[in-house]
């Protein structure tokens, strides 16, 4: 999208995503979904899934009268994706339930199944990492590195001054450099 793909500038595809274009849909959809839901797998890993939904479904009514690029699009997506996660830990605080089980075997699909499992294994293991940080530290990380969201956008998304957000991400990766060597010198 943007400057990905200079077939489909980006003021071209979010005009289509307006009157509804598929292949413009699916293109916002292509660039933003996997990052998206890495964050809130990340976050809520039991509700991940439907809360893409919501944030799909806010995104698509916000298309509309959506003014900015591609960068502000996803900047959009992912502060709908921290407002949902904010409602559901509401929700969850309100009425407690268990976990629920998922079928990870579904996730993976054709392809180096061997290649795909290892990056699945080493995905999970930063991401356990990611949430053993702070919850502040950890929503940095994710939006900054998954999302790939500025300072500024992030600060904007986490009500916070890019200094606060800088020195949050410099705390965040400290400590999982401290958490790497950690398990370096054990294994």
């Amino acid at each position: 999208m943007g400057a990905v793909d200079p077939e489909h500038p980006f003021d071209v595809v979010l005009a289509a995503a307006r009157t509804g274009a598929e292949w413009a849909l699916a293109e916002i959809f292509r660039d933003i979904h996997p990052r998206l839901i890495r964050y809130l797998r990340a976050r809520d890993p039991a509700e991940a899934e439907d809360l893409a939904s919501e944030v799909w479904l806010d995104l698509a009514a916000a298309l509309p009268s959506f003014e900015g690029d591609d960068r502000s699009l996803r900047a959009l997506a992912f502060t709908i994706a921290r407002r949902r996660l904010v409602d559901q830990r509401r929700r969850a605080r309100r009425r407690p339930t268990g976990p629920l089980l998922t079928d990870q075997a579904s996730a993976l699909a054709g392809g180096d199944v061997e290649e795909e499992a290892m990056e699945a294994i080493s995905t999970r293991a930063a991401l356990a990492r990611i949430a053993a940080l702070p919850p502040d530290q950890a929503d940095v990380v994710l939006l900054r590195v998954i999302a790939g969201l500025g300072v500024d956008e992030v600060a904007t998304i986490l009500d916070k001054r890019p200094g606060a957000i800088r020195a949050l991400q410099h705390r965040a990766l400290r400590r999982l450099a401290s958490m790497h060597a950690r398990k370096t010198v054990t294994t």
